[in-house]
């Protein structure tokens, strides 16, 4: 399992908390590449989580990148048409690849780690298509009998949804372009490159939406008690 060098820290005043733009949630992004996609039999392959804070000017960024390569857990189906689209081998020695249960339980520590700074209560998939990320995350859990799994059993944040209400694009390449963040599809379908993308967009969608004037929200008006007063 690897990490990228980054900042995690909560050091210096924030303008915001991500304790309190989301509910108490700490927001983490996954893309996962499988072997099929039935979340109960087919190989899990490669998992990538990013980190995001707000950063001193208030704006969301990502902080940091953990990923690993993981083997078919034994009996996993493996679907020819899913490895020849992703192009990963899975049996390759070359990938350094490692036990489901200790790449999640590594990552899990680091995320948790970050949650408890953040002074958050629960971690929420963040992904595109997230219902499917976090069916095989959570599959991958049980399996290897992690009991301190981080993440909600069912809430997520799907940046498809948000990306077809804010920029009127559901693919992940075409949602990025169109929110001016390069990306190149002969590096599509590398769970970390996929991750790092779809962490960008959420990102630019939160400031986006905060930009606009969307958050902090605005009291709603009181509305007047109904008059008691008799018609005349």
């Amino acid at each position: 399992m690897s990490d990228s060098p980054a900042d995690e820290s909560n050091q210096g005043k924030k303008a915001l908390a991500l304790k309190d733009r989301f509910r108490g949630y700490f927001p983490v992004v996954i893309d996962v590449e499988t072997a099929g996609f039935n979340a109960k039999t087919d190989a899990l392959l490669e998992i990538a989580a990013v980190l995001v804070d707000f950063d001193d000017n208030g704006q969301l960024v990502p902080v940091a990148t953990h990923h690993a390569h993981i083997k078919p857990f034994v009996g996993a189906n493996i679907e020819q048409a899913a490895i020849d689209f992703n192009g990963i081998e899975p049996f390759s020695e070359l990938r350094g690849a490692i036990d489901e249960g200790e790449a999640l339980r590594d990552m899990f520590r680091a995320i948790r780690k970050a949650q408890k700074a953040a002074d958050c209560q629960r971690c929420v998939l963040v992904g595109h298509n997230a219902t499917f990320d976090h069916s095989f995350l959570m599959a991958a859990a049980e399996r290897a009998s992690l009991k301190r799994n981080p993440f909600h059993p069912f809430v997520t944040f799907d940046t498809t949804a948000l990306a077809a209400l804010t920029i009127g694009q559901t693919v992940l390449v075409k949602a990025c372009r169109a929110a001016g963040i390069p990306f190149d599809s002969k590096e599509a379908h590398s769970a970390v490159y996929d991750t790092e993308r779809t962490a960008e967009l959420f990102c630019w969608m939160v400031n986006r939406y905060q930009n606009l004037g969307g958050w902090p929200l605005t009291p709603a008006p009181e509305t007047p008690e109904p008059s008691t007063t008799p018609d005349q």
